[in-house]
């Protein structure tokens, strides 16, 4: 299979260099408005798989008529952009015949992409947006957990967080994905199912404190997106459905004071003969403060409940200083590389728009996960009895 990589930042090195070491995989383009580090990604990714798979191009994300036309000549396309282009590039990859996936960030974008499901399947194309860590991984996890535990649940609960392995105060965190993201899911509103009904509610809400292992405690609390499409696949099924972010104790309180102060907002402002976003000033203002390259860890926590069962998935990763590539962009980029492959072999059947928690077979993707060394450990426990734990099933 021939695929194509929009993006050649962190998520698109990532899934460029998953791609390129799979032997189904004949050949990578990693495309990006920059050429030289599409090209600098390329060269990394050919050196650190041995292989000559990997080759740059430019493409500017913003112009749908190019993206077309380059897709025409692949089988599969990731978008690793930010979401505002996705839309666009997910059209064009149906006009294209050219599966795609994306790694989302934005509620309403999303809904529009799955609104392209009968053209996709009219044209036998697949469209998954929302790939990546969760959405993404997690969706797939959390569909299989409600599938083990007999297709109904009281509750399914995720806990998700990127964090630095060291913190370093004041805020405790650093970057590890898109700043256009991260003020994304800070700053609109969640969805959630409450008494299974879907709900929509405020962002950096609910706060609450969070243990697993031997990591010291951590806090949870709303964010916007990380449910993606389980609201409406699960309501009436599950009765408490939601994904909260996990960060390290204080780091909400402040991010919350940004909020309440319209900081994240995107509405125009003028200041003397200049005019801007609130939220253009603290995305850039999170760049310098927040960048660095302190290893990181990846913490996910996913919970099935009914009545005195729960079954669950618990991933811990870290930075990996053979490849130096984040655990982010590990735990991010390796599942939507995972996904759109699944998808242009046909491992993933349904043709039009894929809801991971439902299209993507599991067993499958925990299989593809186990071989690239990211250990899922699943655990089922019903009131008396032992706990049973599997790694990578």
């Amino acid at each position: 299979m021939k695929l194509l990589v929009i993006g050649a930042g962190m998520m698109g090195s990532s899934a460029a260099y998953d791609m390129a070491r799979c032997a189904r995989v004949e050949a990578v383009t990693v495309a990006d408005a920059d050429l030289g580090r599409a090209k600098e990604t390329a060269a990394r990714v050919n050196k650190l798989t041995r292989s000559k798979k990997a080759k740059a191009i430019r493409l500017d994300a913003a112009n749908p008529r190019a993206a077309r036309k380059l897709m025409s000549a692949h089988d599969g396309a990731l978008s690793a952009v930010p979401y505002f282009y996705n839309y666009e590039l997910a059209k064009a990859a149906v006009d294209a015949g050219c599966h795609f996936a994306d790694l989302g960030g934005n509620n309403t974008v999303v809904r529009r992409e799955l609104e392209l499901d009968k053209k996709a399947a009219k044209k036998k194309v697949r469209i998954a947006p929302d790939c990546g860590l969760s959405p993404g991984m997690a969706s797939v996890l959390g569909g299989e957990l409600l599938r083990r535990i007999g297709g109904k649940a009281d509750a399914l609960k995720i806990y998700v967080g990127g964090l630095p392995q060291k913190p370093k105060p004041p805020f405790n965190y650093e970057l590890v994905f898109s700043v256009e993201g991260l003020i994304n899911e800070y700053a609109e509103p969640a969805i959630i199912l409450r008494g299974g009904k879907k709900v929509v509610i405020e962002p950096l809400s609910e706060v609450e404190p969070f243990r697993i292992d031997r990591l010291t405690e951590l806090e949870a609390f709303h964010t916007s997106g990380g449910t993606s499409t389980l609201p409406e696949t699960f309501a009436g099924a599950v009765g408490e459905c939601f994904e909260k972010t996990l960060r390290y104790p204080g780091h909400v309180a402040m991010i919350r004071a940004l909020y309440d102060f319209g900081l994240f907002s995107k509405e125009k402002r003028k200041i003397g003969k200049a005019e801007i976003t609130p939220r253009a000033l603290m995305a850039n203002l999170m760049v310098e403060k927040l960048s660095g390259k302190a290893p990181d860890m990846t913490v996910m926590r996913i919970e099935a409940h009914r009545g005195a069962a729960v079954q669950s998935f618990t991933l811990i990763d870290r930075f990996d200083p053979a490849t130096k590539l984040t655990s982010m962009m590990r735990t991010t980029a390796w599942p939507a590389s995972v996904v759109l492959q699944m998808m242009v072999s046909g491992e993933v059947e349904k043709y039009g728009a894929v809801l991971q928690e439902r299209d993507v077979p599991a067993s499958q993707f925990l299989s593809e996960m186990g071989a690239r060394g990211i250990e899922i450990r699943y655990e089922a426990q019903e009131s008396g009895k032992a706990n049973i734990a599997v790694r990578g099933r």
